[in-house]
């Protein structure tokens, strides 16, 4: 892909739809356009964060440990920006994500990301409500499967 059809794409990101042309070439010139077979883990978690990603085409599954194995707790989708969580703390990745059908995915690194961020407020501004979506629905998830286990646990527990 050349570097003005990046730029197109990028336009249509939410998230970078403001920015000056020359920046939306300088993102378009530094990050790497990836692309993942169905299946394909992205990232484990645990690994060290060394970048970003928006998704361009395609949908990515979040992936849960559980017991009984992996469960998908979520997905993500054209536009959505993942993986900025632990580039943002310097921590390891939290979650391992695998592709969902064919994706293209754009790769910005950790210092480009950060740059991004500090130099754009709209930009920052959407990442931080972008992140709370993110925090309200895994408190929303949460509270249900708090419910689920009340449930449960009263329903399985003898009546005096």
């Amino acid at each position: 892909m050349d570097l003005q059809t990046e730029v197109e794409l990028l336009r249509k990101v939410p998230m970078f739809a403001k920015l000056e042309p020359a920046k939306l070439k300088l993102l378009a010139f530094t990050s790497q356009a990836l692309t993942f077979e169905d299946g394909e883990m992205i990232f484990r978690a645990g690994e060290h964060a060394d970048s970003a990603y928006v998704i361009m085409d395609g949908e990515i599954e979040i992936l849960s440990p559980t017991d009984a194995g992996p469960v998908v707790s979520g997905l993500l989708g054209r536009n959505e920006l993942f993986g900025e969580l632990a580039v943002l703390t310097n921590s390891p990745r939290s979650a391992a994500l695998r592709a969902r059908g064919a994706v293209r995915a754009l790769r910005i690194s950790d210092d480009m990301f950060l740059k991004l961020l500090a130099e754009n407020s709209e930009v920052a501004l959407d990442v931080m409500r972008q992140l709370s979506v993110k925090l309200t629905r895994t408190h929303h998830q949460y509270e249900e499967l708090r419910r689920e286990l009340e449930r449960r646990t009263s329903a399985s527990s003898p009546l005096d």
